[in-house]
């Protein structure tokens, strides 16, 4: 196999590299970021990996286009789906049309190793790319070792990035610094219930929380089986339930958020970050480590929360487990991914 890869920047390209190498296979990296901006962005971006690849001995091909007028004129349509609609298409559609004209065999990305980044829709379009252009599309779920490229990557001293690559995703960043966590309003505060709901013992509790737990996992079956030894904890705004959440021990190291959900009118204003945030700080005092298993469009956010470290993926999960199909938004709900967090 002669493998062309796809790269973004130096930090996504170390476990990308290190791993593929223990496979025996020795990647060509090659540069074509035409999204990243501005200049002086995608300047440090380049020369931090030109640095990086010399000093493992890695081939790297550079391919120059800082193209702000050309990234504009195609995202400005519609910024929501800018990285499915130009983002990605347009830069796997040029490594695989260099790959064709000079001998490789196959292409890959790093953006394959980052939880940010939509996995299915890169992969789908990989694959459909390079079957365009009578190549393979080499897949790999690189994720499993973000965590591990991106220590490495500061002990290396690497330059690392603090948003995606656009101007789009620069200025959510700042947005987002600048505005904060969201508050609670006034009215609203954690109710910790430890051990309330107990089939056995608290049923009238069990069905006033039920309805609003079946809302993130439909299994009744599911949801009372980690209920009887569980702790609930409600985040409530004058007696109504705004945020739910079980947590069960694992053993006397660690603890997993079996279920969260938030009420649909209170969703999309960081409840549920609040509630994750208040798990953590009650829970460090007697575990070390918390853990959570969640569908593939969820992996971002729980990253976000600090969930960074991949655990496993277990697979055909919600098939065999469920009667019905579960869907996620348009996704079917096949895997369930698990991520851990440190609570120290």
């Amino acid at each position: 196999m002669k493998l062309l890869m796809h790269t973004c920047c130096a930090p996504c390209s170390v476990y990308c590299i290190d791993s593929l190498r223990n496979e025996g296979i020795e990647p060509t990296v090659y540069w074509y970021n035409p999204n990243i901006h501005p200049y002086i962005e995608y300047k440090t971006r380049r020369d931090t990996l030109k640095e990086y690849t010399k000093s493992i001995d890695v081939n790297a091909i550079f391919e120059e286009d800082y193209g702000l007028d050309n990234f504009c004129k195609n995202v400005i349509n519609n910024l929501d789906t800018r990285c499915q609609d130009y983002c990605y298409p347009i830069r796997l559609e040029q490594t695989a049309k260099y790959a064709k004209e000079n001998g490789y065999t196959a292409i890959t990305t790093t953006l394959l190793v980052s939880p940010y980044q939509k996995h299915d829709i890169i992969k789908d379009l990989g694959e459909k790319i390079a079957d365009k252009y009578n190549l393979e599309f080499l897949y790999r779920d690189f994720r499993i070792g973000f965590r591990e490229g991106q220590a490495k990557a500061r002990e290396l001293g690497l330059y690392m990035q603090k948003y995606c690559g656009c101007i789009f995703s620069e200025e959510s960043r700042y947005f987002n610094h600048n505005q904060g966590m969201p508050r609670l309003p006034e009215g609203f505060e954690f109710l910790p219930v430890k051990n309330a709901i107990n089939i056995k013992k608290e049923r009238d509790n069990k069905e006033q929380y039920m309805d609003l737990l079946l809302e993130a996992d439909p299994s009744k079956e599911m949801i009372n089986k980690y209920l009887s030894d569980g702790e609930l904890f409600v985040l409530t705004y004058n007696d109504e339930p705004v945020c739910v959440a079980v947590v069960t021990k694992i053993n006397n190291d660690n603890v997993e958020l079996k279920n969260i959900v938030t009420k649909e009118k209170y969703r999309c204003k960081g409840y549920a970050k609040k509630m994750i945030k208040y798990l953590a700080d009650n829970y460090k005092t007697r575990f070390s480590k918390m853990i959570v298993g969640t569908t593939e469009n969820n992996i971002p956010f729980y990253v976000k929360q600090g969930f960074d470290k991949y655990e496993k993926t277990v697979k055909n999960f919600f098939v065999d487990n469920y009667d019905k199909e579960i869907f996620d938004g348009n996704m079917q709900c096949i895997d369930l991914h698990y991520y851990s967090k440190e609570l120290n």
